[in-house]
Formats: C-alpha cells, structure tokens, sequence
C-alpha cells in the first residue's frame, strides 16, 4: 500500500465520520469490502477491522485514531501508522477550527440550530451502524452449514454477560476488557 492511498483514504474517513471513533468503523468496513489492490490481493478485511477494533478499544487514546494507527501501522509500520493517524485529524482539525470561527458569530441562528440538529441522528445512525457491524463479526457465523451453528455461542454469552454487567453495575471498562480476554483463552475462542 503506498502511502498517498493510505493518506487519501484516512482523511476521507475523517471528513465523514461524524460522531467519534466509531463512527470511522462504517467506512472501515467499505475501505476492507474494496481494497483488493491490482493484482487482486486484499490488504484489508472485515475480520481484520473487528480485530483491529479490539485492540483500538483496548489501548488508550480515540478509537479513530487508534484504529487508524493500527492500520498504517500494520502495513506501513511506524511511518504508516503515523501517516494514517495524521491524515484522520487533519480533517477535523481544519472543521473545528471553522467551526470554532464561525460558530461565536451565528450560534443564535436558526439555521445553525437545524444543521447541529440534523448532524445528531446522522452521528447516531453512524455509531449504530458500526454497533451492527462489530455484532455482526464477533456473533454471527456466516459460513455456517446448520441453521444451529449461524449463532457463535460462547461469543454471545459472553457477549450477554458483559452486556448485563456493564449495563447494570457501571464499573470501569478495564475491569470488562480484562475479563473478556481471559475468558477467550480459556474458552480458546
């Protein structure tokens, strides 16, 4: 991968991705659906954003940005990783600081109002999205022959279990994460 298609690709993931990190994963997965290069070899899958989710939500710092390291990381190295990262701010760096100009001057505008109205469920459908597609990944098993193996099992229980858990007593996601990682190697998912 060169690094102009990494730094084109990246900066237009951050342009769009209204919303934050997750956001980014909707065109994580379109970049992994049409990235076989020339000679048909594909450098991205779907697979590899689940994994590369894991590990972004797992290390500290954004998701976006951890995501997007990871990624020109794992195929360019350290200059990659680097790259990938710097071309997702620099989008939104140039938005906010526009929007931080401009924002002071018509924020009674009713225009503004509806745009940051509109932006919401756009941020919500795009989180949503990315919510489904991580499920989709880590739950289902596509390439099942039986109707009974289309469910992942062990990875939904899990999933369940820490959906309770985090939903009913509110500790810190470390404490999640940690226990999730175990329990995939003793389980040997």
């Amino acid at each position: 991968m060169n690094f102009l298609y990494l730094f084109i690709n990246f900066a237009k993931i951050g342009l769009f991705s209204v919303g934050g990190g997750l956001a980014t994963l909707p065109f994580l997965f379109e970049l992994a659906d049409s990235s076989a290069n020339s000679e048909g070899v594909q450098w991205l899958t779907r697979g590899m954003v689940a994994d590369m989710l894991a590990v972004a939500q797992s290390a500290p710092g954004a998701i976006g940005v951890n995501l997007a390291a990871y990624t020109g990381f794992r195929y360019a190295w350290i200059p990659g990783g680097f790259a990938a990262a710097f071309s997702l701010m620099i989008p939104s760096i140039i938005v906010i600081t526009i929007v931080a100009r401009v924002l002071d001057a018509f924020s009674g505008s009713i225009t503004v109002k509806n745009i940051f109205s509109g932006l919401r469920p756009a941020a919500a459908g795009l989180l949503s999205a990315a919510g489904f597609g991580a499920i989709s990944i880590s739950l289902w098993n596509s390439a099942a022959a039986n109707w009974y193996e289309f469910l992942k099992w062990k990875e939904f229980l899990i999933f369940a279990a820490l959906f309770v858990l985090v939903y009913k007593f509110k500790k810190h996601p470390i404490i999640y994460i940690a226990a999730a990682g175990v329990i995939g190697v003793v389980l040997k998912l």
